[in-house]
C-alpha cells in the first residue's frame, strides 16, 4: 500500500481543521503534572496537553490533544465496566446507519480486545487494519499493546494508532494515541510512551 506524504498544503488544511474542532469545544484546559482521571487512573503528564470537553454527546473517555484533534489525540478510558461500550453514539432515526459499538466484556482475549478499538476507529467510516498486538504491562497490570493503521474517509490521511489496554477486576483501562503516520506520530510517540509508563490504577 502506498502511503502519501502529508504535504505542506495538506498539513495546513489539517491544522485549520484541528483549530476549528478546538474552537467548537466548550472547555479546553491545559494540563500538566499528575492527573487523576475520574478518580480511577493516575498519569504523570510531562509535556503539556489540552483536555477537551465537547459540547455534544458525553463519552466514557477523556480526549487530550497538543496540536489539535486532526493532528494528534489521546483517548483515555479510566475504568469501563463489563457490558459497557467504549463509545457513545447518538440515536439514529435510521437504525441501519447506526455504527456497531465496541462493548467490553470481562475476560476477553487479546485479539477480542484489539477488535474493540478496530470498531471504535472505524465508526466514522475510516478504513482500519490491526497491524500489531503484543503483551505488555500497563498501569501495573498484564495487558496488551496494539497498533492500528487508520485511513480517514474525508481526506485520506493515514493515521497510526498505538494503544495500551489492561483489565483489572473486570474493568477495562486503556489509552490510545493517534496522529498522521508520517511526522506527527513519530514525533509525539516518545512523550506518550513516558506518560503510559507512569499510569497507575487507583
Amino acid at each position: 500500500m502506498n502511503v502519501p506524504r502529508l504535504t505542506r498544503r495538506a498539513a495546513s488544511a489539517v491544522l485549520v481543521a484541528g483549530i476549528a474542532v478546538l474552537a467548537g469545544c466548550s472547555t479546553v484546559v491545559k494540563i500538566e503534572g499528575e492527573q487523576t482521571l475520574r478518580g480511577r487512573l493516575t498519569v504523570q503528564v510531562g509535556q503539556a496537553w489540552n483536555r477537551l470537553a465537547a459540547t455534544g454527546l458525553e463519552q466514557p473517555y477523556e480526549v487530550w490533544t497538543q496540536e489539535g484533534l486532526s493532528l494528534d489525540h489521546l483517548r483515555l478510558w479510566p475504568g469501563i465496566q463489563s457490558g459497557e461500550s467504549l463509545m457513545a453514539v447518538a440515536p439514529s432515526a435510521n437504525s441501519a446507519k447506526t455504527p456497531r459499538v465496541p462493548v467490553f466484556r470481562a475476560g476477553m482475549a487479546p485479539d477480542q480486545l484489539a477488535h474493540l478499538f478496530e470498531l471504535l476507529y472505524s465508526a466514522d467510516g475510516s478504513a482500519v487494519r490491526i497491524t500489531r498486538i503484543e503483551p505488555v504491562v500497563f498501569a501495573g497490570e498484564r495487558g496488551l499493546r496494539l497498533e492500528l493503521l487508520v485511513v480517514r474517509p474525508h481526506d485520506e490521511v493515514h493515521l497510526s494508532v498505538a494503544g495500551w489496554v489492561a483489565e483489572r477486576r473486570g474493568e477495562l483501562y486503556a489509552l490510545t494515541y493517534a496522529a498522521p503516520r508520517l511526522g506527527f506520530f513519530r514525533r509525539g510517540l516518545p512523550g506518550v510512551e513516558a506518560l503510559v509508563a507512569s499510569a497507575r490504577i487507583r
